[in-house]
């Protein structure tokens, strides 16, 4: 059974998010047969992840039993970045989900996505409002 360090991971987000304006979320998902994509697509709608102001938000879907993620950005991070930054990101999870560590994996992710995205939505200070919960949501499959 795979685990998943849910106080590790909000900790990470913490961090990642005082270094950007960016939101990160990161949805663990129970098993389910269907299209991983598909799934993740919803969980960005259920989450509300369009709904920042500069649609800079990014999820981390992942499917723990079928050793599975994706990763969505909102329209905003597309408008700035180029696909080069997607491909970076999931080799960054991908590369340490081979030694089996969901928990390590997605804080390598997460890490990397307020890396990049620091350059391109930068930190506001006090002003910065946490527009997304910092929380793991343990949300429904397909």
């Amino acid at each position: 059974m795979v685990t998943i360090d849910k106080d590790r991971i909000k900790q990470a987000i913490q961090k990642a998010e005082r270094r950007t304006s960016g939101e990160i979320r990161v949805s663990v998902s129970p098993p389910f047969w269907g299209n991983v994509r598909t799934a993740a697509e919803k969980a960005f709608e259920r989450l509300g992840m369009a709904a920042t102001k500069d649609r800079n938000a990014v999820l981390f879907f992942v499917v723990p039993a079928r050793r599975k993620f994706v990763v969505l950005g909102d329209s905003g991070i597309h408008e700035k970045v180029g696909q080069e930054f997607w491909h970076h990101i999931v080799r960054t999870v991908a590369e340490r989900l081979k030694e089996g560590d969901f928990t390590s994996a997605l804080v390598a992710g997460i890490e990397a996505v307020g890396e990049d995205l620091a350059k391109h939505f930068p930190y506001h200070g006090a002003s910065d409002t946490n527009e997304l919960p910092d929380d793991v949501d343990y949300g429904p499959g397909d």
